[in-house]
């Protein structure tokens, strides 16, 4: 079976979606012959078990990209075109001219409709690219897929198209070692784009809160600056003086990533709204219990007893973290031992990937 996932960018710095497709083309790329169409930009993740394709990502050349699009069409000859995000015109360029040549259109929205990113800047931006595209592109998808249930409810209330399944995104689990101590390290670990909607502010918040009962505690806010995001949380650090307290290191990568972590005793990801958080899934796969709110869906931290899952306040945040510093090492450690279970068992990449080769397989 021959496989083109378009995805707009596969930049280290864009987050989850270019993990996504890094830590998915790992395993899919061994059931399939998977083609990788993109757009070139300067730190690219490398990519496994799949060919990259690139093609005119400036909104000036559009015709251009069109054209180099069918080129690709036509040599490859895919089974199905799996277009991956939404809101910019070449998302839509590439499905149409998909679908106009007669071919299957998976559309995966990866958390861009859900209601809150339909509300920001929605007369400016959403209602435009709606009306000339996008709204269109969800209605003329053969199939949309979901990352979670809470996701798949949202694109149903839409009403455009009723063809939604559910899978997970997947994480790479080969090699990723589990912690060897659950000893109190006293470090708490925040990792995310460094943005409002990722909550970390409301992390400082909580620990001024309980600033007597952490005095000793190091709260890790590692993440790429967004707008000069990082500037408000250090006045917010400097007014509640917890400069010794709170460090903010900068984006991590590789092994100082999952160095922290396994150091960490807990992972803190106050999120408005995650389609999936591949964060939270790291974090348990290294054994290492996790506090997150109910904008990500992870309700399966509480079934599994592995974490905390809690409304976004600081209040609510604040409780958590004083319940899970109150713990003791063998609770923790039975926590982090049922997070990475869960993880092996749910979110594997190879399980994620034959998953979606069922869907694929469904759809033609």
């Amino acid at each position: 079976m021959r496989i083109i996932h378009y995805i707009p960018t596969i930049d280290r710095n864009s987050g989850g979606l270019g993990a996504y497709m890094q830590l998915l083309s790992k395993e899919l790329g061994k059931l399939v012959d998977l083609h990788i169409v993109t757009h070139e930009s300067e730190n690219m993740l490398e990519i496994e078990n799949a060919t990259l394709h690139l093609i005119d990502g400036r909104l000036t050349h559009l015709l251009k990209a069109k054209r180099q699009f069918v080129v690709l069409l036509q040599g490859i000859f895919p089974d199905l075109v799996h277009v991956n995000c939404c809101w910019t015109p070449q998302c839509a360029l590439v499905q149409f001219c998909a679908q106009c040549l007669g071919y299957k259109v998976l559309l995966m929205p990866h958390g861009m409709l859900e209601p809150w990113i339909l509300k920001k800047n929605r007369w400016l931006k959403k209602e435009p690219a709606l009306w000339l595209y996008q709204k269109r592109a969800v209605q003329k998808a053969d199939m949309l897929l979901a990352t979670a249930e809470s996701e798949k409810q949202n694109l149903l209330r839409l009403g455009w198209n009723e063809q939604v399944y559910v899978i997970p995104n997947g994480i790479v689990v080969d090699d990723i070692e589990c912690k060897q101590s659950w000893k109190q390290t006293k470090c708490i670990f925040f990792l995310a784009l460094l943005r409002p909607n990722k909550g970390a502010h409301l992390l400082i918040e909580a620990v001024a809160q309980l600033k007597d009962e952490m005095r000793g505690w190091n709260i890790v806010i590692a993440g790429k600056d967004d707008d000069r995001y990082a500037a408000y949380l250090n006045q917010l650090i400097a007014e509640y003086r917890l400069e010794e307290m709170i460090s903010l290191p900068g984006a991590l990568y590789g092994e100082d990533k999952w160095n922290m972590y396994r150091k960490a005793d807990f992972f803190v990801l106050p999120t408005l709204n995650e389609n999936f958080g591949i964060v939270i899934a790291e974090a348990l796969l290294c054994g290492t219990p996790v506090i997150t709110c109910k904008g990500a869906p992870w309700n399966v931290l509480v079934d599994n007893h592995c974490g905390w899952w809690v409304e976004r306040s600081v209040e609510d945040i604040a409780d958590a973290l004083s319940n899970a510093i109150g713990l003791q090492e063998n609770e923790i450690r039975e926590m982090g031992m049922r997070g990475r279970e869960l993880v092996l068992n749910n979110y594997a990449s190879g399980l994620v990937a034959k998953q979606i080769m069922d869907v694929y397989k469904s759809l033609l």
